[in-house]
């Protein structure tokens, strides 16, 4: 199964979010669906289900060495021109933390994870259309997301107590549709109780 691990925004956070993002949403970029909308800790990709009890005992233990804190959806960011993404602000020391603590988690349990980078908390709301990786670096390709970027640069949430590790499921799309998104589950979920 491909799993991730997330920090996965309230109704609230998400309710603030859609009415900002709403006057944006066109068909020049493809926009991530809500049930898309978390900030993922550690992308595990496939995993074997060999792997899993140890994997959901050593990220309880993550959870549970980890405090609640608190998170605001905050601004905006991209990554070159392949996505437009929401960030946060708040405790992001924690947030950080808890990133870190998901991807050893995952790493001891026998998860080839991919070289370790400095975490960026985002929050992906869209991305150019028929962007793959390592395609149209530099200017000129797809859509110029500046427009986006300066309508939410001044966007700020409503902060929230991050009180959740969540393991995520996702099902990419059989249908061979386009634009057709990936379907999340949550599959298990810990509480915070550092």
């Amino acid at each position: 199964m491909r799993l991730f691990a997330a920090v996965l925004p309230p109704e609230a956070a998400v309710a603030e979010l859609r009415e900002a993002v709403r006057p944006l949403r066109d068909d020049r970029l493809t926009w991530t669906a809500e049930a898309g909308w978390h900030f993922t800790l550690a992308f595990m990709g496939e995993v074997h289900e060999d792997v899993l009890p140890e994997l959901h005992a050593r990220l309880e233990r993550a959870a549970h060495r980890t405090a609640p804190f608190a998170l605001r959806l905050h601004g905006c960011g991209h990554f070159g021109d392949r996505a437009l993404w929401a960030g946060a602000a708040g405790e992001l020391g924690a947030l950080r933390l808890l990133a870190d603590r998901a991807d050893a988690a995952a790493r001891r349990a026998g998860v080839p994870m991919e070289q370790h980078r400095r975490y960026t908390p985002h929050l992906t709301l869209a991305r150019n259309h028929n962007h793959r990786h390592g395609e149209g670096h530099g200017h000129g390709h797809g859509t110029p997301l500046r427009p986006y970027l300066d309508a939410l640069a001044d966007f700020e949430g409503t902060a929230w107590q991050v009180d959740t590790l969540s393991l995520v499921r996702s099902n990419l799309p059989v249908s061979g549709v386009p634009g057709e998104q990936p379907r999340y589950e949550t599959v298990r979920a810990w509480p915070l109780s550092g």
